[in-house]
């Protein structure tokens, strides 16, 4: 049966959650991209962050009912275009996650250790000049496509977002401590808009804060996305969410910061200009 509210013994189920298959295959993608990266030149290393910028910027906001195309997403962080026929708040949705990446890449210490305070910081970042009221909502809320209903009043939001802090800090994994985040986040719904978007962006700050490969989530399907975060707040059931949050991490470490590093660094590599891991 469907469950219908939110429940905190769900912290109490969530120990241990990446089978040791599941490490293996996390860890020898991370020692890729490290590899990949520890070879790359700076400034290569940095217009693949824009690359990976620009795609997650799209597929979250896409993922959000955002109707910008990749190109014109392109364009608009790169150029500063809005595309004509969009409103100005889906220009503004994905500048936003820009500006939070861009954040987050600048401080990755903050982050190392999840707080109530990061996550409100980072949805402010992501929700910024789009009418969305700052801080834990102080009302119900529903979800669409689901029964399932978040807490209800501020006073348990705050503690069941320092319970998730408590959980996840104490997970030694760090790519379990990135899944809980993500969908422990999207489970409590701390905000009134921007939670899922917010979900995504907490999940790869504790990736970067670890010199990590974040996610851009550029070829998940977005049904499929959806399906797997409600089977979470259905049945607290994480498999299809870790599969898909697997199979992005590889996604990512394949197609970013690799091809370029056989093609565009060679001009560097004469002037000794290396990135240090």
């Amino acid at each position: 049966m469907a469950q219908t509210r939110f429940d905190f013994g769900v912290f109490d189920l969530l120990k241990n959650i990446l089978s040791e298959a599941e490490s293996r295959q996390l860890s020898a993608l991370d020692m890729e991209y490290r590899a990949h990266r520890k070879r790359m030149a700076p400034s290569v290393l940095q217009r693949e962050f824009e690359r990976l910028t620009i795609e997650l910027s799209w597929k979250s906001s896409r993922i959000e009912g955002n109707t910008y195309t990749l190109l014109e997403t392109e364009a608009l962080i790169q150029n500063h275009e809005a595309a004509p026929g969009h409103k100005k708040e889906e220009a503004t949705m994905i500048l936003n996650h820009k500006k939070a990446l861009d954040f987050i890449r600048s401080h990755p210490s903050e982050f190392k250790k999840l707080s109530s305070r990061n996550i409100r910081e980072a949805h402010e970042l992501l929700t910024r000049d789009l009418k969305i009221k700052r801080g834990f909502r102080q009302s119900p809320v529903g979800i669409t496509g689901t029964r399932y209903r978040p807490p209800d009043n501020e006073h348990q939001i705050s503690e069941a977002v320092k319970i998730m802090c408590d959980t996840v800090n104490a997970e030694p994994d760090f790519f379990a401590k990135a899944i809980l985040a993500s969908l422990l986040t999207a489970y409590i719904q701390p905000f009134e808009d921007g939670n899922k978007r917010t979900s995504r962006m907490i999940g790869n700050t504790i990736l970067m804060a670890y010199r990590s490969c974040p996610l851009s989530y550029r070829s998940v399907n977005e049904t499929e996305y959806k399906k797997a975060v409600i089977l979470f707040y259905e049945q607290n059931n994480l498999t299809y969410f870790k599969e898909l949050f697997i199979g992005q991490f590889e996604f990512a470490v394949r197609n970013y910061f690799v091809s370029s590093v056989r093609l565009d660094s060679r001009k560097e590599i004469s002037s000794g200009q290396w990135l240090s891991d």
